[in-house]
Order: C-alpha cells, then sequence, then structure tokens
C-alpha cells in the first residue's frame, strides 16, 4: 500500500516535470533575439546605418573614415556596435541587481517574468523601423530589448531553483539550452531562406534582412506564452519577509543593500562570479561580434553570415547535450574549466583564417557550436548550486549582468582595439586574455565549500 509520503511525492513529481517542460520553452523564444538579431542580423544592419549617417556620400566599397557624433565623443561607424552592448551592459549591472531584489519577493514572479519578456519582444519587433540613418533609434532598442532580455532572465534562471533538485539541474539547464538553439536555428532557416530569396517574393535584401528582425521579436513574444501559462502556478517566495510598511520595492532595496554587506560570507560564490563575469565576457564577445567579424573583415555576405550561424546553432543543440552527458560522470565544474582551453582555440584560429575562406570560417563554426551550448549550460547550473536559499533571482541579476549578450568589458575591448588598430583581427585576438584569466580563477572555486556556505544540497557528482 502506498503511503502518505509517496502518495504526495508523486504529484510532486509531476508537477516538477510539468514545470520544467514549459521552463525549457523560454530559450525557445528568446534564442530567436539573441540568433536572429542580437548575433546576425542587427550588428551588420546597425553599422551599414551608422556609415550612411557618417558619410552619406561614400561610393559602394569605399572605406568611410568619418566620425558620429555621439553627445560630443567622435566614434568610428564601425565602434557603435561594440560601444551600444557595452552602454547596455553597464545600465544592466546598475538596474537587473534591483529587478532580482525585487523579484524574489514578489508574489507572483511569472508576471513580473512575462512583463519584462513581451517588452523586451516589442523593442525587438520595433527594430523593423530602423533604416536609412536612424541610427539613433537603433541604439535605443539594442539597450532597451538588451535589458528587457536581462531582466526577464534574471527571473527565469532563477526559477530553475524552485523546479528542479540539485541533481537535476544540469540536465535541466543543458536541456533548456538545447532547445533554444534548435529554436533559433529554426527560424533562422526561414530568415536564411527569406533573405536569400529577397527577389522573389518583391523585397531588397535590406527589406529582407528588416522583416527577418519583425520576426525574431514576434517568435520571442509569441512562444513566451508557453512557460507564462505553464508556470503560472509557482506563487509565492522563499526569501526573507520585508517591512510592510516599506512595500515590496522598498524592503527589497533595503535587503539588496544588506546582501552586498553579506557577500564576504559567500567567498566561493563571488569567485566564480568573478570567473565568470571573465570568460563569458570573452564568450559573449564572440557571439555578438562573430558577424560583424564576418562581414567587415572576413567580407562574407549576409547569407553566407546566416549559413554560418545557422551550422553554430545545430551544432550547439548536440554540444549541450554532450555537454550535460559529461557532466554526469566528470562533474559540471571540471567540464566547463576544460572548455575554456577550447574557447582559447577558437579566438587564435579565427585571428588567422583568411579574407573570404568561407570553408576555414564554417570549420570554426563548427568548433564553436560544439563548446558554445555546454559551456553556457552548465555555466547557469554551477550557479545555481552557489545561491543562497531565498535569495535566487537576486544572486541571478549578478549573474545575468554577465550574461549573453550583456558582456561589457569584452565588447569594450573589442571596440577599443578595433579603434585604435583600425583591424578587428587583432580586436579578436585580445580576447585571450578574458578565458585565461577567467580558467585560472575558476580552477579556484571550491564548489564543495561554496555549496555548504550557501545552505545547498551537494550533488552527487560534484
Amino acid at each position: 500500500m502506498m503511503s502518505a509520503v509517496d502518495s504526495g511525492a508523486a504529484p510532486a513529481r509531476r508537477r516538477s516535470t510539468r514545470h520544467q517542460r514549459s521552463w525549457y520553452w523560454y530559450d525557445w523564444a528568446n534564442s530567436a533575439y539573441v540568433t536572429t538579431t542580437a548575433t546576425v542580423l542587427f550588428s551588420p544592419s546597425l553599422t551599414s546605418v551608422a556609415k550612411d549617417a557618417a558619410c552619406p556620400a561614400l561610393p559602394s566599397g569605399g572605406v568611410c573614415r568619418a566620425n558620429l557624433d555621439v553627445l560630443g565623443i567622435p566614434v568610428s561607424p564601425g565602434s557603435l556596435v561594440p560601444y551600444t552592448l557595452t552602454v547596455s551592459t553597464i545600465l544592466s549591472a546598475m538596474v537587473l541587481i534591483i529587478i532580482g531584489a525585487i523579484a524574489d519577493r514578489s508574489p507572483r514572479p511569472t508576471r513580473l517574468f512575462a512583463s519584462f519578456a513581451w517588452a523586451g519582444a516589442a523593442a525587438a519587433a520595433t527594430m523593423f523601423l530602423v533604416t536609412g540613418t536612424s541610427w539613433q533609434l537603433g541604439v535605443l532598442l539594442l539597450i532597451l530589448a538588451n535589458l528587457c532580455l536581462g531582466g526577464s532572465l534574471v527571473i527565469y534562471d532563477s526559477l530553475l531553483c524552485r523546479i528542479a533538485e540539485p541533481d537535476e539541474r544540469d540536465r535541466v539547464s543543458s536541456r533548456g539550452w538545447a532547445l533554444g538553439y534548435l529554436g533559433g536555428g529554426l527560424l533562422l532557416a526561414l530568415n536564411l531562406v527569406l533573405v536569400t530569396l529577397h527577389d522573389r517574393v518583391g523585397l531588397t535584401e535590406g527589406g529582407a534582412v528588416r522583416v527577418s528582425l519583425l520576426s525574431a521579436g514576434l517568435w520571442w513574444a509569441a512562444f513566451t506564452l508557453i512557460p507564462v501559462l505553464g508556470l503560472r502556478d509557482l506563487h509565492g517566495t522563499t526569501a526573507a519577509p520585508v517591512d510592510e510598511r516599506a512595500g515590496v520595492v522598498g524592503g527589497s532595496l533595503r535587503q539588496l543593500v544588506r546582501t552586498f554587506a553579506e557577500l564576504r560570507a559567500y567567498p566561493q560564490t563571488l569567485l566564480f562570479l568573478l570567473a565568470y563575469l571573465f570568460y563569458n565576457d570573452g564568450i559573449q564577445t564572440v557571439i555578438t561580434s562573430s558577424s560583424l567579424y564576418g562581414a567587415e573583415q572576413l567580407g562574407f555576405g549576409q547569407s553566407q553570415l546566416i549559413i554560418t550561424v545557422l551550422l553554430v546553432q545545430f551544432v550547439a543543440f548536440g554540444g549541450a547535450l554532450l555537454f550535460g552527458r559529461l557532466a554526469r560522470s566528470l562533474g559540471a565544474w571540471r567540464v566547463v574549466r576544460d572548455s575554456l582551453g577550447l574557447w582559447l582555440l577558437v579566438v587564435v584560429v579565427a585571428f588567422f583564417v583568411p579574407a573570404g575562406a568561407f570553408l576555414a570560417f564554417l570549420a570554426l563554426a563548427v568548433l564553436i557550436g560544439i563548446v558554445l551550448g555546454g559551456t553556457q549550460a552548465l555555466s547557469r547550473s554551477l550557479f545555481s548550486q552557489l545561491v543562497p536559499r531565498g535569495r535566487e533571482a537576486e544572486f541571478f541579476s549578478l549573474y545575468q549582468a554577465m550574461e549573453r549578450g550583456t558582456s561589457w568589458l569584452g565588447t569594450l575591448v573589442f571596440g577599443l582595439v578595433h579603434q585604435l588598430t583600425g583591424s578587428y583581427r587583432w580586436a579578436i585576438i585580445a580576447l585571450m586574455v578574458f578565458f585565461v584569466v577567467g580558467g585560472v580563477l575558476l580552477s579556484r572555486v571550491r564548489m564543495r565549500e561554496g555549496i555548504l556556505a550557501a545552505g545547498n544540497t551537494v550533488p552527487a557528482v560534484g
């Protein structure tokens, strides 16, 4: 006969499985923006708009040597996108931490998550209007979309701690990332057809790119419905209660001040965040600058860039699942640490790829795909083990400030090196330092000690 405990455990497991299946879909939803817009199409498109504004009489194929005037600061059109990403991340570092503190104490975190997700999707869809010389609108929308993406991911990532036990998180996180790469790759494939056959549907190549940007925003908005509906019954919070007189926002801000004062109690969590700051900045800069590097330095067209990123997406789907399996036997910390050696190889190979050598660029894409999804998925699950209970969103806001699309130090270095040297090759090779420093710091993180200090259960395989 089933005991009372057993009879209650089975429904709980079913609820957990249902929540996990719904949770996966936000990786699918937002990856359309990350892939089609942030990685492939918007950087070259905004750079082209910026060049038209700085050099309106530039002949086709000419080199623009004029600068844009950005609040009185001269900015090279080729460096506008990296600098914009830098600004968006500085804003994220200030705003997302506050969002995280509030989310931990919100009785309906899914509603807050939905608000940020749909606001970001609206900004992404509005990028359709960025044309001519309207680079200012493009900069504003890119900052807004990245900030809202970051806000939604703070809450989304923190929910991993609610829907999965410690021994499940590597698997759940890896499956989410894998589904994200599959979804992002599917929409990118459709957009590849549109951009390639644009003349057959009566569009210019620029018009096809703008329609593709619109499709990414709509995809993000539509598929966000699945996690919003599937997780809507996650009510309440495990966070410490706040002073009712201060309210959720005021009380959360007070708790945030106390949290910064208490961070010394979690030295391994802080060390992991510092390591992640460096190696993830390197990863994010490679991702966000890959299309710019391919277009401006290697001379590839939009269709070639889409094919390349499409290859990365589908290889990364398998890479995320592969790394998840490796983590079961070797441990996530060891797998992530060793993967940073492959990232070093990526930037070295990228430096030597000759202009126009498309097959070599595709081979590099395969290497990136193998290591990309696994490194990111396992970093997310690793950090979830180091987060104190009840402060998931608060701590994930720190994590998210350094997450995909919000890298700031890497994009700043990339933009500065390009502006100083006029070459994206030296900009890409400069990223080696991020993987070296990140790897050294990660190797010093004592995971077991950090997990116990956070009050969590140590997984079977550390």
